[in-house]
């Protein structure tokens, strides 16, 4: 694809997502129509909404990629994606939104009756937030660089403009027209293009996508290499710059960026340093990623995945929008519709990738795949329109993402942090918007570029220790206090916290602390529900004075008159 296609890909979608933003400003009207649109989003609309800043760059772009490096290994990220909402469902969609509440902060604050509760929720929705974000900037660079040549720089700062514009005028009512469009946008960006490449792969005579032995480049390929290879077996290469041919012997190998290699057809593919090597036929196999230890970072990344949903603040946030909790699990029982269908789609362009863009494992770009192959399938016009659709899908899910995160950490800033400071409820939440991006952006040019969808996993890994516990606990055990709260929020929210840092500044490491350090839910989140249950069992003298109101409150389905004398606040529930 063109540079300039690219760019038209880019521009037209950003136009539409600030014109459908504006649109929703003509709604905006209220503090209330800023943050939770005035309780009136019908399940449909915010199902779609839910998709659109749900599927992030991580699904988008990284479940892809991640399948092409690792094999089937990496199917667990969409189940684990989809699966999530089915404990969201079950557990905590209705009673959230009977909660009442605005955000994450307000539930803990109106459940423990505690300000520090509030202030322990404040800091980790905000942590979330910035870690969520922060692959979505990332994203936006690999992909203007992929498909229009710009420095990596450019992608976050586009990005943060458009979502600035889409935030600040309509707030959350804005955002739900625009990320509903985005995710019908951004399903069709997949969707259609994917028929294609699978006709030309029944055309080539459907050749088995994950062949046993080497993977080997099918005919004669020049690569630009910018990063070190390691090599399995040896693999004649030609150097472009001075025209010598020479042997790449197992190994590591320190190759000047820049450098362009000629292999010719049939020789083995070498893979980037960064990335586990997945031959032969253990690719196709599971459980063989991940390391040293590859069952353990497996079903840490699964618990990650399943229980750091219902943490996500971007994504509750949207409950509240619900006019009542039979419409919050109807939403989410058409999310899990809407995400089961879009998830079928990644995989396929990963496995594909394998087959028809090998250089990416030696690059290390395999984030790259859903936007290099129906360039690389499709001749003429056709590819060209279809390169720039799935650019057009990409760039729309870092803006919805980006959107959804932006206006959760906003709502929190604005209260929390500049309610004081700030009299107007709605220019506070703008300027929380400014500063919901700062340091997202500073990351995403300072810090390595590791895995887009690792780095979201870690994020699922931070929310799965920490507000997992507070909504399971403070929803359905009545005898939860705040001071057992907050040491859970601080043992798991902390540890998982460290451990993202420590993963994301210095790298994977090796061995156990590697894996504990790089899957840390298994460890974190179980260590956040002890540390809750057995500091609340030894503060029950600072038990909430309301909760038994709270919990019929939380449990009471609204078209039940709380006004007839069936039901006793001090007695809990009878009905």
């Amino acid at each position: 694809m063109s540079s300039s296609a690219g760019i038209i890909a880019v521009v037209v979608t950003a136009l539409a997502t600030v014109l459908i933003g504006m649109y929703g400003v003509r709604a905006a009207r209220t503090t209330s129509d800023f943050y939770v649109a005035s309780r009136t989003v019908t399940p449909w609309w915010n199902a779609s909404a839910i998709g659109g800043e749900y599927l992030s760059a991580a699904s988008f772009l990284g479940v892809a990629g991640l399948v092409l490096a690792y094999g089937t290994d990496m199917l667990w990220f969409p189940v684990g994606y989809t699966a999530g909402y089915l404990m969201l469902l079950v557990l905590v969609a209705a009673p959230l939104r009977r909660s009442g509440a605005y955000t994450l902060p307000d539930f803990a604050e109106a459940r423990l009756e505690s300000a520090y509760a509030r202030r322990a929720a404040s800091i980790l929705v905000v942590t979330i937030g910035w870690l969520y974000l922060l692959p979505q900037f990332q994203a936006a660079g690999l992909t203007l660089r992929t498909v229009t040549g710009a420095p990596q720089w450019a992608g976050p700062v586009v990005v943060a403009v458009v979502v600035l514009v889409s935030v600040l005028g309509g707030g959350m009512r804005s955002i739900t027209f625009v990320q509903a469009f985005q995710y019908w946008l951004k399903l069709t960006a997949l969707a259609l293009p994917v028929i294609f490449l699978l006709l030309v792969w029944q055309n080539d005579g459907r050749p088995e996508l994950a062949a046993p032995g080497e993977p080997v480049f099918e005919e004669a390929t020049s690569v630009e290499v910018t990063i070190d290879v390691t090599v399995d077996v040896p693999s004649r290469v030609v150097v472009t710059s001075d025209g010598r041919p020479l042997v790449l012997e197992p190994g590591e190998h320190d190759v000047e960026a820049g450098t362009v290699l000629d292999f010719p057809a049939g020789a083995p593919i070498p893979h980037a340093t960064s990335l586990t090597p997945m031959s032969g036929e253990s690719w196709a196999l599971p459980l063989t990623a991940g390391g040293d230890h590859p069952l353990y970072a497996t079903y840490s990344l699964i618990i990650a995945l399943f229980f750091g949903t219902m943490g996500l603040p971007h994504v509750l946030v949207r409950f509240y929008t619900n006019p009542d909790g039979r419409a919050a699990r109807r939403t989410t029982l058409a999310v899990l519709g809407l995400l089961g269908v879009f998830y079928v789609l990644p995989g396929l362009y990963g496995a594909l990738g394998r087959l028809y863009t090998p250089e990416l494992l030696l690059t290390g770009r395999t984030d790259a795949v859903v936007l290099v192959l129906p360039g690389r399938l499709i001749d003429g016009a056709a590819g060209e329109a279809l390169s720039m659709l799935v650019t057009a899908g990409a760039f729309a899910a870092f803006l919805s993402t980006s959107s959804g995160l932006t206006v959760s950490v906003a709502g929190v800033l604005s209260q929390d942090l500049l309610h004081s400071r700030v009299r107007n409820p709605v220019t506070g939440f703008r300027l929380g918007a400014f500063l919901a991006l700062l340091v997202p952006i500073g990351l995403a040019l300072t810090s390595p570029f590791l895995g887009i969808a690792d780095v979201v996993g870690l994020a699922f890994a931070v929310a799965a220790s920490s507000f997992c516990p507070l909504l399971l606990l403070g929803i359905w055990w009545r005898r939860l206090t705040w001071p057992g709260a907050v040491a859970g929020l601080l043992a798991g929210g902390g540890a998982s916290t460290a451990a993202v840092v420590v993963t994301i500044l210095g790298g994977p490491q090796s061995g156990w602390i590697g894996a504990l350090l790089a899957q840390p839910a298994a460890w974190t989140m179980p260590l956040a529900f002890v540390v809750m249950i057995a500091v609340s069992l030894a503060t029950q003298q600072h038990l909430a004075p309301g909760v038994n109101r709270t919990m019929v409150r939380l449990h009471t389905p609204e078209n039940l008159d709380l006004n007839r004398g069936d039901w006793d606040p001090e007695d809990r529930w009878r009905t």
